[in-house]
């Protein structure tokens, strides 16, 4: 009994006061709850060290790089963990045998430890395309130099000066506050100064900040925004307005401003943010042309021998009136002499007489007023331009395409020579494979003639097989 007792205790353990085992595997699970089994561990391993690796990964980014104010070198392996290691990082795409490239280089060595220093640093880096062709590729690179500005990994076409100070001061728009608070005479005068002549600048005088807020937003990338608290009755004579509260639009660099009285709410606010994104008369260049692409608005073009000329500088001023009474309009002029190209896409030659008018979709198609077109500077150019927009808003108009063969001069205008090279190689490529292929099968078909030539005629109609083709 004693011996079997014994035995019962080794497997159950000690009976309890009251009169039941207590068995001993509780503590044993005890200790398995408190300690999970080594397999579960081995589970659990592979989770650990991703988390770890997750939350470590944007510290090893951010070391990996420092803000020095050097000017990065960047390639296939580090691209993008830099892109991503900044909030802001201006990316120079260029090729070592290109001298554009190599005059622009010093201008950001200049500029990286300016761009460095701001409240937000704005990183330069640059990347050798013609090198590393698939960051050429991913990024639609097709002409040297390059710039791109990537805003919290975003790319955003570059298409300011490239001068140093002037590089500096255009960048420092996008990481400037949506809507600066300004309070003094001489802190409107310091803030559009300090704007530069790139963007336009919008002022709101009287203006409660929560109304623009949302809009400095949307078209932070595109323009100043600020609001004026404190100022005389000098600044209300220096910028034309005269009551509040009024936004004011300045172009700087066209000399250019416009005043808005309201209402401050909804689609009217936004309109006239977005007409006067573009001066009231533009002068077409590759970049305005692609600002113009942005609107939506079909544009009055206006095609003259020579914009420098006084007669043309006189009808510009003209249509600047035109445009301040037509704002569903742009207005945009351009000289045979400055881009004889684009002028030629609206059949203009050397007979066509000029002034000439016409409206542009801004595509392929654009439409004239047939007897109005032509602006006469012997007679009065105001009236001739008001007869011309009053029988384009009554559909007296004839719509045209542009040409073809001058559009096809054009575009080549527009496209990079690093695109053109592309085309040329891949044509070259598509002829060696056509050629090798040809090749390879007049040998094919030799061979099969001197094999077939000792085959009898029996056995190949046996081998015909009713599934078979000749080619």
């Amino acid at each position: 009994k004693r011996k079997k007792k014994a035995q019962e205790c080794r497997i159950y353990g000690q009976i309890g006061s009251s009169g039941r085992r207590q068995p001993r595997r509780r503590r044993w699970d005890e200790m398995t709850r408190r300690r999970p089994p080594m397999g579960h561990l081995l589970l659990l391993f592979p989770v650990v060290v991703i988390s770890i690796w997750f939350t470590s990964a944007p510290l090893v980014s951010a070391h990996q790089f420092s803000v020095d104010g050097t000017v990065l070198e960047l390639d296939d392996s580090n691209f993008d963990s830099a892109i991503s290691a900044f909030d802001y990082v201006l990316v120079d795409f260029y090729a070592p045998w290109c001298g554009h490239c190599k005059r622009l280089a010093p201008e950001l060595d200049v500029a990286a430890p300016m761009l460095a220093g701001l409240d937000h640093p704005i990183v330069i880096a640059k990347v050798n395309a013609d090198k590393y062709t698939k960051l050429a590729t991913k990024y639609e690179i097709d002409g040297f130099p390059t710039l791109k500005v990537f805003m919290h990994g975003i790319p955003t076409e570059y298409s300011g000066p490239r001068r140093a100070d002037l590089l500096v001061r255009y960048l420092r728009k996008f990481v400037a506050p949506d809507v600066a608070v300004i309070e003094s005479d001489s802190a409107i005068h310091n803030f559009v100064e300090s704007a530069g002549t790139h963007f336009p600048v919008f002022i709101g005088f009287g203006v409660d900040e929560s109304l623009i807020a949302e809009f400095a937003k949307k078209y932070k990338k595109k323009a100043w925004f600020s609001v004026a608290k404190g100022f005389s009755e000098d600044v209300m004579v220096r910028y034309d307005f005269d009551k509040v509260p009024a936004l004011v639009s300045l172009h700087p660099s066209y000399k250019q401003q416009s005043v808005f009285y309201g209402p401050f709410e909804g689609e009217f606010l936004e309109d006239f943010i977005r007409q006067n994104q573009l001066p009231l008369t533009v002068p077409i260049t590759y970049e305005t042309l692609k600002q113009m692409g942005e609107d939506k608005r079909k544009i009055v073009v206006t095609i003259m021998e020579d914009e420098a000329d006084e007669s043309s500088l006189k009808l510009v001023k003209i249509l600047k009136s035109a445009a301040s009474a037509n704002r569903d309009l742009v207005f945009a002029y351009v000289g045979v002499k400055q881009w004889q190209e684009f002028t030629e896409t609206f059949d203009v030659n050397k007979k066509t007489k000029l002034p000439k008018m016409l409206i542009w979709d801004g595509n392929e198609e654009y439409y004239v007023v047939e007897g109005l077109e032509i602006l006469d500077d012997e007679n009065d150019q105001g009236s001739q331009v008001s007869r011309f927009l009053e029988a384009y808003r009554e559909g007296k108009t004839v719509q045209k395409r542009v040409s073809g063969p001058s559009l096809i001069g054009f575009i080549n205008s527009l496209i990079g020579i690093h695109t053109v090279y592309l085309i040329v190689f891949v044509v070259a490529i598509i002829m060696l494979i056509q050629h090798l292929t040809r090749r390879d099968d007049d040998a094919a078909y030799s061979r099969n003639i001197s094999d077939s030539s000792s085959v009898s005629e029996d056995v190949r109609m046996e081998e015909y097989q009713s599934g078979d083709k000749e080619d």
